[in-house]
């Protein structure tokens, strides 16, 4: 019987999932795996039974990384499930951005009932009038789940599409329309896009990407739309890149403080991924992610370790999580070949400092073996299964 805490409320499509088998209780004082979407997890202390940590979203900042990673704690992520939902909010935010929508519904609401009011719109609707998206060039940053839809989308609407991605996967690549211009120069993007989706993780090496110094590359007029992260912007930059007219609008997911009260920023109150249907997939896929990983040892869409996965070859499985380094897997190998134990399947996998080993055995492991394994310097965390 595996535990599983929920921290949020967590759609009930994903939940029913796990079956029997599986305990859920948001109250859990020593979980075997915790669910979670919005809650900050900085402080929570981790018991030893805890064995995986599922995110129903895309970003992991509310979760600590490194001390997961530390103790052999796998998080998940669930990229692309949110994706559609986050690309419809994109369309609507370049149409936003361009035919002053929003701002023109407001001065409708506050005529005066009394006057005619057919005859007041017609006088001053074009103080509303905007720019159409068909012809213009929008700059994709990001060739993710998101980025593609996006991408697909704008040419959709009859836009030239020009993406950037110094990082793009092969699957993502598949999944660009061919109409789509690809570049490796960012500066290429900035100097001929009337448009820029920004569709990146918040790293060290993205943070404030879009600071004064960009602003100064960028073609006059860019309407700038943000539906990733807060700090994948520079607020004071943005701010001053509007008042120099760089920047004509900015469109945010992320409202702070010191973005409101300017006309030029259309501030939206984070609803990129708050749709059903978007709730649904995310808590499905994470679900389905958690059990693979509990039930087969199997990581996919992790954010500290390998994506590593194995169809089962016999009826016993060993699953280690240990250090990258020289030897590692010998030494595994050598300390089952000791205690005579045949291994009939392998597969290692690594990512940066840590790496991730599935053995397929012919006979069940022995405690006797377990000895052996233990006192190999690196391992963090050794699970066995059998079917």
């Amino acid at each position: 019987m595996y535990n599983i805490q929920t921290l949020n409320k967590i759609s009930d499509k994903g939940l029913k999932l796990f079956g029997q088998g599986y305990n859920l209780d948001d109250n859990h004082s020593d979980p075997d795996a915790i669910l979670v979407r919005s809650t900050k997890m900085h402080d929570m202390e981790f018991g030893d039974s805890l064995m995986a940590i599922a995110r129903a979203g895309a970003g992991t900042n509310n979760i600590p990384i490194d001390e997961c990673t530390e103790k052999g704690i796998v998080v998940f992520n669930t990229p692309g499930a949110n994706a559609n939902a986050v690309k419809e909010l994109v369309v609507a935010g370049l149409l936003l951005s361009s035919r002053k929508i929003t701002s023109g519904m407001e001065w409708v609401q506050s005529l005066d009932g009394g006057q005619d009011v057919a005859k007041s719109i017609e006088k001053a609707k074009s103080q509303f009038a905007g720019p159409e998206l068909a012809g213009k060039t929008i700059g994709v940053i990001g060739l993710g789940a998101i980025g593609v839809m996006v991408a697909n989308a704008a040419y959709s609407l009859g836009m030239d599409v020009i993406g950037y991605d110094p990082y793009i996967s092969v699957h993502a690549a598949f999944g660009v329309s061919r109409h789509i211009n690809y570049t490796e120069s960012i500066d290429e993007v900035l100097s001929c896009a009337d448009y820029i989706s920004i569709h990146v993780p918040l790293m060290d090496d993205t943070a404030k990407m879009f600071n004064k110094e960009v602003f100064a590359k960028v073609k006059p007029g860019l309407r700038l739309l943000n539906f990733s992260r807060a700090g994948l912007v520079d607020n004071e930059d943005v701010k001053e890149a509007i008042d120099k007219g760089q920047v004509s609008y900015y469109v945010t997911d992320f409202p702070t403080e010191d973005l409101l009260g300017n006309d030029r920023i259309i501030a939206i109150p984070h609803l990129g991924a708050s749709t059903p249907e978007s709730e649904e997939n995310c808590a499905v896929m994470a679900v389905n992610q958690t059990k693979d990983y509990l039930e087969n040892g199997n990581i996919v869409n992790s954010v500290n370790f390998p994506h590593c996965e194995m169809a089962w070859n016999t009826n016993w499985r060993i699953a280690i999580m240990h250090k990258n380094v020289p030897k590692m897997v010998s030494q595994i190998t050598s300390a089952l070949a000791k205690e005579h134990i045949n291994i009939m399947d392998m597969m290692n996998k690594s990512a940066g400092d840590w790496a991730y080993t599935i053995i397929d055995t012919s006979t069940k492991i022995a405690c006797e073996a377990l000895p052996e394994l233990e006192k190999i310097d690196g391992i963090i965390r050794m699970r066995f299964f059998s079917k």
